[in-house]
């Protein structure tokens, strides 16, 4: 079970990195679209595993590992906006969150 703690930084680095994407969106996924559907810190706090899920994207492996490499410019950039409020920037740990993709595919299935 996750901490208040755990809960509120979450809640806040979901907020803060969603803007953070959204302002690099360009560089990360030109012509695409990057939606942060979930992040999970450890329960020290050291490192977040972000779920982000992308649309329209033929090449979703590349485009991770493109994500990926930009992380530590993420992270500093979220740092410079919430340094303030944590004590620790968490290293971030991205994830292709394709759950939309298979509940498309389900509905596909069930409409046969």
């Amino acid at each position: 079970m996750d901490g208040l703690r755990q809960n509120k930084v979450n809640s806040l680095l979901q907020e803060e990195l969603a803007w953070v994407i959204q302002q690099e969106s360009r560089e990360l996924l030109p012509g695409g679209m990057i939606t942060l559907t979930g992040v999970r810190v450890s329960p020290d706090l050291g490192i977040a595993k972000v779920y982000v899920s992308l649309f329209p994207v033929k090449d979703k492996a590349k485009a991770m590992e493109h994500i990926r490499d930009r992380a530590p410019h993420l992270r500093g950039m979220l740092g410079r906006r919430i340094g303030k409020q944590m004590r620790v920037m968490p290293e971030l740990h991205f994830y292709l969150d394709d759950s939309l993709d298979r509940a498309e595919e389900i509905d596909r299935l069930l409409d046969r």
